[in-house]
């Protein structure tokens, strides 16, 4: 139940609102100070007026009102920035690339495809790819490890990779053939 001194006085709200809406220039700026962004500034003043209004009833009239709705208007913007701290800003074509994941389960179908691949190329073309391609080995290297030429190696090495591309997608079209030999 209430009583009569509960209900807000119509005259001291009158006042309070004047006091709130001459304000409103000097909150603008003091938030744009604070933090640099327009749209940002005038959501922390409506919030900051919002707050006043429904705390007026704690406010003394007579007492410095600027220093009280600016102390209320800083408040909320430090606990906006705590809150904004804990959180990412999301930029659609950047989550795209990186929260999009393809179909995993085609992924070990490649890799079967792939293995199966190399094991009907010759030898020394699958030792070749499997050193340079998939260990990272310089042709140098390649050529210590398998006692040829630096030559021999870079064509071993093309010819299996042709090889390879040719197992694991099929061979080329005819259109594609013609162009490649024009």
């Amino acid at each position: 139940m209430s009583g009569e001194g509960d209900a807000p006085k119509p005259e001291s709200d009158s006042g309070f609102r004047t006091q709130l809406i001459d304000i409103i220039p000097a909150l603008r700026a003091f938030a744009r100070g604070l933090c640099g962004n327009r749209d940002l500034a005038d959501d922390l003043v409506q919030d900051a007026m919002m707050r006043a209004w429904a705390a007026r009833e704690s406010y003394t009239p007579g007492t410095r009102f600027r220093a009280w709705i600016f102390m209320i208007l800083r408040n909320h913007y430090y606990t906006t920035l705590r809150k904004n701290s804990r959180l990412v800003s999301w930029d659609p074509e950047v989550a795209e690339r990186v929260l999009v994941a393809g179909p995993t389960q085609q992924d070990g179908l490649n890799v079967a495809d792939v293995q199966a691949a190399l094991l009907k190329l010759p030898a020394e073309q699958r030792e070749v790819l499997l050193l340079i391609g998939a260990n990272g080995v310089s042709y140098e290297e390649a050529a210590e490890i398998m006692g040829r030429a630096i030559g021999t190696i870079k064509s071993r090495l093309a010819r299996g990779r042709a090889a390879l591309s040719a197992l694991v997608e099929g061979p080329p079209d005819a259109a594609e053939a013609s162009n490649v030999t024009k």
